[in-house]
């Protein structure tokens, strides 16, 4: 039997909450998606101006981020030429993605869920959806 840890909804609003007040301050609207633990949708936002093509994106992102159980920009490194996981980006349908904004989200040590960002630069995506797990981590102190 085993017990499985994962974000709840109440989780994954604390996490939009976080990346979309960072997303505003630096003024680049984005698309946010929060998975479970196996890279299922919990919760999504498309802000208001954020990419079409980046509600996908996003999406994808997290699901990386939850099944890999890494960051979707540690993907980007390993995936070039030569390198040992080059052309996994074609893995699993295309939904492997390999560009910064995919981050998962850890609680005592396990991955409990990812947070997924696109719109931006993938630095922009990154700092945004990082800032969405400072919040919640935040949360979590508190409680």
């Amino acid at each position: 039997m085993l017990t499985i840890k994962r974000l709840s909804l109440e989780d994954a609003q604390i996490l939009i909450e976080g990346a979309s007040a960072k997303a505003r301050e630096i003024a680049v609207p984005m698309c946010i998606a929060i998975t479970d633990d196996s890279g299922q949708l919990i919760a999504f936002e498309r802000m208001d101006g954020g990419k079409i093509t980046s509600t996908i994106i996003a999406q994808d992102k997290a699901y990386t981020a939850a099944g890999a159980k890494r960051t979707t920009e540690s993907y980007g490194v390993a995936s070039q030429p030569g390198s040992a996981a080059y052309g996994i980006n074609s893995a699993i349908g295309g939904r492997l993605v390999v560009v910064g904004g995919g981050l998962p989200v850890i609680m005592d040590g396990e991955v409990v869920g990812a947070i997924g960002l696109s719109s931006g630069t993938p630095a922009q995506d990154i700092e945004c959806a990082q800032a969405g797990i400072d919040l919640l981590m935040k949360a979590f102190a508190k409680t």
